[in-house]
């Protein structure tokens, strides 16, 4: 079972944006231990992981989502908005590690400056915490392939989409 970060949003965006009052926040907070506890005791496990990302990586995303022509899709007008609350978000961050960080159901911070190595160190985490048996593995070999036989490729039209993008 994953959960994204809604789980989290009475605590995060809906406090900070004012979408849920304070005494709203407070029960959240207040009884989210006792549910991550329920489910654990019922043999979930669950693990938080919390992406950290530093103030100018979020103004380098926020403006790569302004000037690249492909990403204006990413960024809406609540973006916007939250960019110039940051230390709210970062008050509200704190307030819910500080109530929800519990020895049943820790969370874990993944620095993620750079998405692709705080991705791969988040499955490598994830991973050890999964309980599982190896399997053994069979040794695969590729099948020689049939002889072409008198195929010949056909001398057909095929309308071809350019290759013009570029790979890092």
């Amino acid at each position: 079972m994953i959960f994204d970060r809604s789980w989290y949003n009475r605590a995060g965006v809906e406090r900070v944006m004012g979408f849920c009052t304070e005494a709203q926040v407070k029960r959240f907070l207040d009884l989210t231990p006792a549910v991550e506890r329920t489910m654990v005791d019922s043999g979930i496990i669950l693990l938080k992981y919390w992406l950290e990302v530093s103030p100018e990586e979020q103004t380098r995303r926020l403006e790569a989502r302004i000037t690249d022509g492909r990403k204006p899709w990413k960024l809406s007008p609540m973006d916007l908005e939250s960019y110039s609350r940051w230390y709210n978000y970062s008050r509200a961050r704190d307030d819910m590690l500080r109530a929800t960080d519990t020895p049943w159901a820790p969370w874990h911070v993944a620095h993620s400056d750079d998405k692709r190595r705080a991705r791969l160190n988040i499955i490598r985490h994830l991973l050890k915490q999964i309980p599982y048996e190896a399997q053994p593995r069979q040794k695969v070999k590729l099948p020689k392939r049939q002889e072409a036989d008198g195929y010949v490729e056909p001398d057909y039209p095929f309308k071809v989409i350019a290759d013009t993008v570029e790979v890092d």
